[in-house]
């Protein structure tokens, strides 16, 4: 079984963040806030979404920038995923 998104929804496995910053201090977990940047697992097929027809621009393998507060988190297999809108990811990191 796998986690299949539907419409215009994607699914992103956040990437780690820094444990210490750029001076050398090391951050504990609570103090981390929760990280922007994330690989795209899935996306959904697009297609007629409120009325609109959505093309999906990202693809698998991307990593993007997620609006901080987005998406819904998910627990599957032990990993934790979100699954955000296209509408929410900001940008793809080259």
């Amino acid at each position: 079984m796998a986690i299949k998104p539907l419409a215009d929804r994607v699914l992103v496995k956040a990437v780690e963040a820094e444990e210490k910053t750029k001076t050398g201090i090391i951050l504990t977990a609570a103090s981390q806030e929760k990280p922007q940047i994330a690989e795209v697992v899935a996306v959904g097929p697009g297609g007629m979404v409120d009325g609109k027809e959505i093309t999906m621009i990202v693809k698998v393998g991307d990593r993007v920038i997620t609006s901080k507060y987005s998406g819904t988190d998910v627990k599957y297999d032990g990993t934790e995923y979100s699954i955000v809108r296209q509408s929410d990811i900001l940008a793809i990191v080259d």
